[in-house]
């Protein structure tokens, strides 16, 4: 296999559709892998798309046609030799021409494609063009052609297959991207090739791990067809079967003794193995190869009906798990921009929060290999969506074909990854179709239901039946929609949006879901993102370019209405944007201690969202440009291996320990109820015994969980490192002292040293630091402090600070100060 790799030296230039007078009939560098918006912003012709009000100025590029163009020199294809042009991804209605010569077309980003080039490739100069048309206009064709079908946005993104985000979601940008998004090679083969490699890979009771490697093989056509043979190698031991003449496919079973089980992170190690896999011809000459890492682990769903409804359980090794999760959606709108040293950032920031599976939302793509790759590294679970949205979804040709064809593609390539845990058919499509209108609005039409109940799973029955498949997030399986709910709380998984949309945080107590897949609260992103991109004069919540970075319905409304219960009115801007970061963070830090103290009734917390793909106010923990929120950091304490927390039980609080370790959580809680100036009015010493991943409640005397002085009393319950604060009352309510700290900043390696004390309960306190340089960042955050203590934190940055500026009102906050009426913002 000889491949030539087709990425230097294209050129671009816009073909069709509302074009401005400065582009029109210019021809810029292209990069590829990239996409147009990219080229023009590298050749200056038009502004950061991010960038204040860009997105709306760039609205004439959905409508406009694109021509990437390549000169590249090629020898003539030998007589013997197959020669493929092969297009890893294509973004998204394209025509490919090779010396003016039709190879094919295109019209879903998310395949591959290959064309036999030989009888227009050249010896020599040889032109290669890819025309692409406005995915929009397109998808207004079928929609024209096929009958309209309901969504949630007003372009018809379920009627092409192109990244639904692309047109816009309520935390993403409406900027449709064009170009070749994927690696592009001249690929030179003889007799055969691997067309497809698919391990299937278990664990007996034993403890032996089996490999079967399904290889689909492509045939030369030219000349004699003979034998082939299919080797297979790992871990010292190889297996391999001959491949008869004229047959396309191969299945090899490699064993191995005592293999070490992969484990998601907090359960184990991950190791992986190296396998090989070769074609050879019938003299055992290496015809094509192919490598993949495997871990050896069983995974699966417990969906077994009990006494409540139906379970949502993982179950890793024969080990139930409970999932602390988050949603995670594309890391950049410019998809060709995102790294893989930037993916490994963004898994280590998720592990950093304790999170151990991460939901690739069916919105977006199926990500690249760099990304399983690194889940499978670091113990991360994936949970996969196919790409289906918030809609209704024609299963008509031509897009019936074109969905087979993307998951038997995508099943296929990611069946070797550890990592990967369960396939889901769609985002909300079935809780659409129920209560959203759809029904009466589709009449006898098709919806995508087909796809989710038959299609699908028939391809991950046929292709991967190591893994789970659930037909949509929310869903209650095995349960007809017309006989439950799909987001029942007592049956599968829910969606809990309610609290956002409706109600206030505190509903979260109101339901005890089997599995909560979404649920979350926004806020703005961090300072220095904010002020990187928006512009205006003044800053305000309504400013113009800040609305426009504010995608969801009534958002900053939600954000009002959300905190109003809870937290004093901010004074300014300043104060409303800590205000709303804080409340996102309580909020959330709220649906979480609930959820996880009903383990094992509820199986798992999946909040939306880890990260954003470009700087907007949103649900994400880590904003647009990589920064962790608030909301970052009181992850981490709440989905803590062991956690305190205080809940209603039977009418009265009670305190509950959750374990989620290997081994027991023994010894004592000390429980105290003070004043926030430190007074201690009652205390006890209450004995501990959670055994391992279990939840216990901790028997407490109901007078020290009440007061007759809610507003200036707290009660602290404290076992070593791990605490719990309970309040009697909402912020605005306590009689706070609006400034109890003293604190003091010193240098020291790779940043500062912050000594915070104070004489006051202190609630949340909080280093903003990245207000005063934007590579800082703080090692911890929204910090409880009791009266007297001292907590140091630290400051990572580079860049040299006035360590005064440390301490300032600006960036050492707390919940206290929102109450200070002398405060200026």
């Amino acid at each position: 296999m000889l491949r030539q790799t087709l990425h230097d030296g294209w050129q671009l230039s816009a073909t069709t559709g509302p074009v401005p007078a400065h582009l029109a009939g210019r021809t810029v560098p292209a990069r590829v892998p990239g996409s147009a918006h990219l080229d023009l912003l590298a050749a200056g012709l038009i502004p950061d798309p991010y960038l204040d009000r860009a997105e709306e100025e760039l609205a004439w590029a959905h409508r406009t046609g694109w021509r990437y163009a390549l000169t590249f020199d090629a020898a003539a294809p030998a007589p013997d030799q197959r020669a493929d042009l092969a297009f890893d991804g294509l973004d998204t209605v394209a025509t490919i021409e090779l010396n003016g010569q039709l190879l094919g077309t295109t019209a879903n980003m998310h395949r591959s494609y290959r064309f036999d080039a030989r009888k227009a490739l050249r010896a020599g100069t040889n032109e290669l063009v890819v025309s692409f048309r406005s995915a929009l206009e397109y998808a207004e064709e079928m929609e024209r052609r096929l009958g309209r079908r309901s969504g949630t946005y007003p372009h018809p993104f379920n009627m092409v297959r192109k990244m639904a985000c692309s047109f816009g979601w309520d935390w993403g940008p409406d900027l449709q991207t064009a170009g070749i998004w994927k690696p592009v090679r001249l690929e030179r083969w003889a007799t055969a090739r691997l067309a497809r490699v698919r391990p299937l890979v278990t664990v007996a009771d034993d403890g032996t791990g089996r490999v079967e490697v399904h290889a689909e093989i492509e045939r030369a056509g030219i000349g004699e067809d003979g034998e082939l043979a299919l080797a297979v190698r790992a871990k010292g031991r190889e297996a391999r079967v001959a491949v008869p003449v004229g047959v396309a496919s191969a299945m090899v079973t490699l064993e191995i003794p005592d293999v070490a089980l992969w484990w998601p992170d907090g359960y184990g190690d991950q190791p992986l193995y190296d396998l090989a896999v070769e074609l050879r011809d019938g003299a055992g000459a290496q015809l094509d190869a192919a490598t993949r890492r495997i871990g050896f682990r069983t995974v699966t769903v417990d969906v077994t009906p009990d006494e409540i409804g139906t379970p949502f359980t993982f179950v890793v090794n024969d080990k139930p798990v409970f999932v602390k999760g988050a949603n995670w959606i594309p890391d950049d709108h410019f998809l060709t921009r995102i790294t893989r040293e930037r993916l490994a950032h963004r898994v280590d920031q998720a592990l950093g929060a304790h999170i151990n599976l991460l939901r690739v939302w069916g919105g977006g793509i199926y990500e690249t290999e760099d990304f399983y790759d690194i889940c499978d590294e670091r113990g991360l679970l994936v949970w996969q969506d196919f790409p289906f949205a918030c809609a209704a979804y024609p299963e008509e040709e031509p897009l019936r074909s074109e969905v087979e064809a993307e998951a038997r593609e995508h099943v296929t390539r990611l069946a070797s990854h550890p990592s990967l845990a369960l396939w889901n058919g769609a985002n909300e499509n079935m809780w659409g179709y129920r209560d959203w209108g759809w029904r009466a609005e589709l009449e006898d039409r098709t919806w995508g239901y087909g796809y989710y109940t038959d299609l699908l799973p028939r391809i991950v029955a046929e292709l991967d039946p190591t893994r789970f498949y659930a037909a949509n997030s929310p869903y209650s399986p095995g349960l007809s929609l017309d006989q439950v709910h799909p987001n029942d709380e007592n049956h599968g998984t829910r969606h809990e949006w309610q609290v956002w949309n409706t109600t206030d945080y505190t509903a979260y107590r109101e339901h005890i879901p089997r599995f909560c897949s979404e649920f979350g609260f926004q806020a703005p992103p961090t300072w220095a993102t904010l002020t990187r991109w928006i512009h205006d004069e003044p800053l305000t919540p309504i400013s113009p370019a800040f609305l426009l970075h504010q995608k969801a319905e009534d958002g900053n409304g939600k954000l009002d209405r959300g905190f109003a219960p809870h937290l004093p009115r901010p004074a300014g801007f300043t104060d409303w944007h800590w205000t709303t970061q804080l409340n996102q963070a309580r909020a959330v830090t709220f649906g979480i201690e609930h959820f996880r103290s009903w383990w094992p009734r509820t199986a798992g917390a999946v909040v939306w969202q880890l990260n954003d793909c470009w700087p907007v106010t949103s649900w994400a923990a880590v904003d647009g440009d990589g920064r962790p929120k608030p909301l970052w950091y009181t992850l981490r304490h709440a989905y803590a291996p062991r956690l305190l927390t205080i809940q209603p039980r039977d009418g009265r609080a009670t305190l509950i320990a959750v374990n989620d370790t290997d081994t027991a959580w023994t010894g004592t809680v000390r429980v105290e109820r003070q004043s926030f100036h430190g007074d201690v009015k009652e205390t006890i010493a209450v004995e501990l015994d959670a055994a391992p991943r279990s939840v216990a409640q901790l028997a407490v005397p109901e007078t020290l969980l009440s007061t007759s002085d809610p507003k200036r009393e707290v009660v602290v319950a404290t076992s070593r490192e791990v605490r719990a604060v309970h309040l009697f009352l909402e912020d605005l309510e306590l009689a706070y002292d609006p400034r109890p700290l003293t604190a003091q900043a010193t240098a020291a390696p790779g940043g500062y040293r912050v000594d915070v004390s104070t004489t006051s309960l202190a609630r949340d306190v909080a280093l903003l630091a990245d207000r005063l340089a934007p590579d800082a960042e703080v090692d911890d955050m929204l910090v409880t402090l009791l009266a007297g203590e001292t907590h140091s934190f630290f400051v990572r940055t580079a860049a040299r600070l006035d360590p005064a500026e440390l301490t300032g009102p600006l960036v050492l906050r707390t919940a206290n100060d929102l109450g200070d009426p002398t405060r200026r913002t």
